[in-house]
């Protein structure tokens, strides 16, 4: 074992190169110059898990053998934490500076189903299930699994399930709502409850994957599944790589958004394989002026994933406050996503976005638009009504979608070609070329039709089947 923890340790810390000149090749032939991600610096130093009385066998509790393996490789400098295959229970794990997390093929780091133990200290909310915060040089890698348990913690609509599904959650105890159309794990058998209503529990779901406000940061080769809430969450950061990953959860996971970016500056997702409950791969830039101090999301590269499932395959909003600028979307494959390019966001939410390019994207199967903008976006919280979610309101931070520029879309099959929905103020500046859009029920459907320049070489066609 330790012979093989040393050769893994080797071939990591030559890898940093090898992937700085792979990255490099992925940022020739942009429309205009931009930085390529730094990769993390790891130390060549490597431990396993097991030195720490890790315990990879489903059931015993591996949260002190993660505090501790980490500890240690801190107080060194850092270095590679090895998981080797097994099943690792645990509550949180909080990454540190130079630190890489590889889990190998056949381990599975599955959190704790004890809501109590990702508990803030002042009871306050919840801890994601891997944070790496105010840190330089971190990483997750391998072929190994990090599983969320998050039907632990989501409410269930009765709409998205079966009969047979229904009855599987109510056997794990939970809450049924007086209208007997949501069910919460909230009063579930053996586990205590974190919060005194279901309603308030269920404003208390944690990300899996977490980083904020931290510099070189990748994420490669695992799977990443089954969330509370959001899959892999970067806010705040630079020089952030997210390589083939898979991302996954039931298709009706309440918000089990697969990617979120959140005004990050330098950021490259390629290879990813994104199949969730929400949004796909999703950019955000938070809301009303306290987004502001942050910045926009700037120098963002999307290239080579493909969205299956998904409320939308590539998306913005619905906050972006502080702006969206300098992104391409390039070679991606969207099939059987709700909507493929979503825009969306609403007042005292919105901002302006920039020099977007988005290519070559291959669409199949959306049941809803191919391509679509919407300025008026209430979000709905779960066990909300419309009237009381938190819709459009005020003339700050309005949205304004422009200097966007959409080229060769292939789309198989939508409802609605493409569509706009706000005033000429809010979309503008959008161009659609070269393109083969085939749809179901409508062709356009412009609010303004001067919101979205078609060029001639656009071709939008009743959908033909196979």
């Amino acid at each position: 074992m330790r012979r093989l923890t040393l050769l893994i340790a080797l071939i990591l810390a030559v890898s940093p190169t090898f992937a700085a000149s792979r990255y490099g090749k992925m940022y020739k032939g942009l429309p205009s110059a931009m930085k390529v991600p730094a990769t993390p610096k790891i130390p060549s130093r490597s431990v396993s898990i097991n030195d720490f009385d890790g315990c990879g066998d489903g059931i015993t509790s591996n949260t002190e053998a993660f505090r501790k393996a980490i500890k240690a490789l801190d107080e060194k400098g850092g270095g590679h934490l090895i998981v080797p295959a097994g099943v690792y229970l645990t509550g949180p794990i909080v990454l540190t500076d130079n630190i890489d997390l590889h889990i190998e093929r056949n381990a599975t780091i599955l959190m704790s189903p004890d809501k109590k133990e990702f508990l803030k200290k002042d009871g306050k909310g919840a801890v994601p299930g891997i944070l790496a915060q105010y840190c330089h040089d971190v990483s997750i890698t391998g072929e190994g699994t990090i599983d969320g348990n998050g039907e632990w913690w989501r409410a269930v609509k009765r709409s998205k399930v079966s009969d047979v599904e229904w009855k599987d959650f109510k056997r794990l105890g939970g809450t049924v709502s007086e209208k007997g159309d949501l069910w919460y794990p909230f009063n579930l058998k053996g586990f205590d409850n974190i919060a005194a209503t279901p309603q308030e529990q269920e404003k208390m779901r944690t990300h899996l994957i977490r980083f904020t406000a931290s510099v070189d940061i990748l994420v490669k080769g695992v799977t990443v599944q089954n969330s509370p809430k959001f899959h892999i969450v970067s806010q705040n950061c630079a020089n952030v790589i997210i390589d083939g990953v898979t991302v996954r959860c039931p298709w009706n996971a309440q918000n089990g958004d697969g990617i979120d970016i959140m005004q990050c500056q330098d950021v490259l997702i390629t290879g990813c394989r994104v199949d969730v409950g929400d949004d796909g791969i999703c950019l955000k830039a938070g809301a009303g002026e306290a987004a502001l101090k942050y910045g926009p999301c700037q120098n963002i590269l999307i290239q080579d994933n493909t969205v299956y499932h998904g409320h939308g395959g590539f998306v913005i909003g619905s906050e972006f406050s502080a702006g969206m600028k300098d992104i391409v979307v390039r070679r991606n494959t969207f099939s059987g996503t709700d909507t493929g390019l979503r825009f969306k966001s609403g007042p005292g939410r919105g901002g302006k976005t920039s020099n977007i390019v988005i290519s070559d994207i291959y669409m199949s199967d959306i049941r809803d638009e191919a391509i679509v903008f919407e300025t008026g976006y209430v979000n709905v919280a779960v066990g909300d009504a419309p009237a009381e979610a938190a819709g459009p309101s005020g003339r700050d931070f309005l949205p304004e979608f422009t200097g966007i520029r959409i080229s060769r879309v292939v789309c198989n099959g939508a409802r609605i070609a493409a569509a706009t929905r706000g005033p000429i103020s809010s979309i503008h500046g959008i161009i659609l070329e070269n393109s083969i859009l085939q749809y179901t029920e409508k062709g356009l459907e412009l609010e303004d039709p001067a919101s979205l320049e078609v060029s001639q070489d656009v071709v939008v066609v009743p959908f033909l089947g196979r």
